[in-house]
């Protein structure tokens, strides 16, 4: 289990996949990622390391080394709040 470094509490099993999820959309910052779960970028990038294949992890890597959309304050203002609609919501 991964420690989430704002709360020190460890990240269970779905927790761990959402924030998969998160850091794979394009549109999700990493921002995001730290407020919801308190990952900075390195512990995503951490996660992504233990939890995915090799071959995932670079693709992954390529695909966001340098996307500014990924990082809040580097976004065009026209890219704005995205909602998944596949998601469904939970209580």
């Amino acid at each position: 289990m991964l420690l989430s470094s704002v709360s020190a509490q460890p990240l269970d099993e779905a927790q761990v996949f959402r924030v998969i999820e998160m850091a794979w959309e394009d549109r999700t910052p990493f921002e995001a990622i730290a407020y919801q779960f308190g990952l900075n970028q390195d512990g995503v990038i951490k996660l992504m390391r233990a939890h995915l294949k090799l071959s995932s992890f670079k693709l992954w890597r390529a695909r966001t080394h340098g996307q500014t959309t990924k990082h809040a304050k580097l976004r065009p203002s026209a890219v704005t709040r995205h909602k998944a609609n596949h998601r469904i919501k939970q209580f």
